[in-house]
């Protein structure tokens, strides 16, 4: 990694590994700004952080013992609205991650057409190491450290990996201890009791389940008789496997990240614990066969949806992979190098900042009920999800038809033209 934030370490599409968030951030950017007429200076400023906060978080161990680990949060673009994003927990957060990330959060607002701009933030940290008063003391300390750069009118934190509704639960009292009044806004992702949205844990993996329904359309095949394969059977990967066996396609192969479960006449996805209920009990299903995940991903199926951690599909693997059709529900998951390789072999390849987006976009219907103090029914939730992604989804088909675009090119293009038109509009000052 390079010791600047702002430094891309791409130097070409063959030098595919290792492939940081930033670099493939910003190579997708110049990619889909070949196709627009955004000015090049947006483009430019587009390349970099609006502001990177870094902070030290100390923690006062069970033991009595003193840690310090160091957090972060990366603040993109505001043009369109506040900042907007998650706080993840992960040994390898740092200060490149949040910053690519930021950047993806930033296009998928605007191709959702939310009034959000990009931010991703985090501390360095195994949360698996940490106790619940642990986990709970570094949240609060990390609310107080990056205080001032957060708030429901600029910056709105979300969970992410390693994170949950009851870390952004302390996030929100401690925030809202300093300013004298209760804040549900400054976070979304909380529980319903003090002002969550019901449907917000469930929707990016709804979101993926929904797209994925719409591009097995857009190629005239039968959701009945679709095989499907998600990696990951976690908080995305388990309700949109769920959701698609629901409507009929059949879930051939799901994983934790133990390894992987196989049958060829389809799981019975509901009777299969998602690895965030029990961590372990997928791999440990009784299922006719079991695989790794790197050979999950190679299996014959209609639709592979890597819903797991990035750069998981890459130019070692990627000749290997057998699906029709991918559906990206983690972040990032295929390298830019193996991007193109599926694309020279005809397979379509549905980005995440259009399929996994129903979590940010439930998090907006949840600053909105939080600023309006009242709350929304689950069924009109999923409603309103339903909507906004049948409108995305339109607005980026529309592209890849008229523009004869992938996907991923589409997509970025619709939001790239949002952003850069408010740009436009606002001007620079001074």
């Amino acid at each position: 990694m390079p010791t600047s934030p702002t430094t891309d370490t791409a130097d070409d599409d063959t030098n595919d590994e290792p492939n940081s968030a930033l670099s493939t951030a910003r190579r997708q950017l110049e990619r889909a700004a070949a196709h627009t007429d955004v000015d090049e200076g947006v483009v430019e400023r587009l390349k970099h952080p609006t502001k990177l906060t870094q902070v030290s978080v100390p923690l006062r161990r069970d033991d009595g013992s003193l840690e310090v680990f160091t957090g972060y949060r990366a603040q993109h673009d505001d043009v369109r609205g506040p900042y907007k994003g998650g706080l993840r927990y992960h040994p390898e957060v740092d200060a490149e991650e949040c910053i690519g990330l930021s950047m993806w959060m930033t296009w998928k607002c605007a191709v959702m057409d939310l009034p959000f701009g990009g931010g991703k933030g985090g501390v360095a940290v195994d949360p698996r190491t940490l106790s619940s008063g642990e986990r709970e003391r570094l949240t609060r300390r990390f609310a107080e450290e990056i205080r001032d750069v957060v708030g429901p009118k600029q910056d709105v934190p979300a969970p992410d990996m390693g994170t949950d509704p009851q870390t952004m639960a302390w996030f929100m009292d401690a925030y809202s201890m300093q300013r004298g009044e209760t804040t549900p806004g400054v976070v979304t992702g909380k529980p319903p009791v003090i002002g969550g949205s019901h449907g917000r844990e469930e929707a990016p993996g709804r979101s993926v389940a929904i797209i994925t329904r719409e591009a097995i359309d857009y190629y005239d095949r039968d959701l009945s008789e679709t095989t499907v394969a998600v990696q990951g059977f976690g908080s995305v990967g388990a309700p949109a496997a769920r959701l698609l066996d629901e409507w009929g396609a059949t879930v051939v192969a799901v994983s934790d990240v133990n390894g992987a479960i196989y049958d060829p006449k389809g799981l019975d996805t509901n009777d299969v614990e998602a690895h965030d209920e029990r961590p372990g009990m997928v791999s440990g299903y009784d299922a006719p066969q079991t695989l790794t995940n790197a050979e999950l991903l190679e299996l014959d199926v209609d639709v592979l949806i890597p819903a797991a951690v990035g750069n998981v599909v890459t130019t070692a693997n990627v000749a290997d992979v057998s699906a029709g059709m991918v559906v990206e529900g983690a972040n990032g998951p295929t390298t830019f190098a193996a991007d193109a390789v599926l694309e020279e072999r005809g397979v379509p390849v549905i980005p995440d900042i259009l399929a996994n987006a129903g979590g940010v976009t439930v998090s907006y219907f949840e600053w909105l009920q939080d600023i309006n103090r009242r709350q929304w029914s689950l069924e009109r939730v999923h409603e309103e999800l339903e909507s906004e992604m049948l409108d995305a989804w339109d607005a980026v088909r529309r592209e890849v038809d008229d523009r004869d675009l992938t996907w991923r090119d589409a997509a970025y293009v619709v939001a790239l033209s949002r952003i850069g038109e408010a740009k436009s509009t606002r001007g620079l000052w001074p």
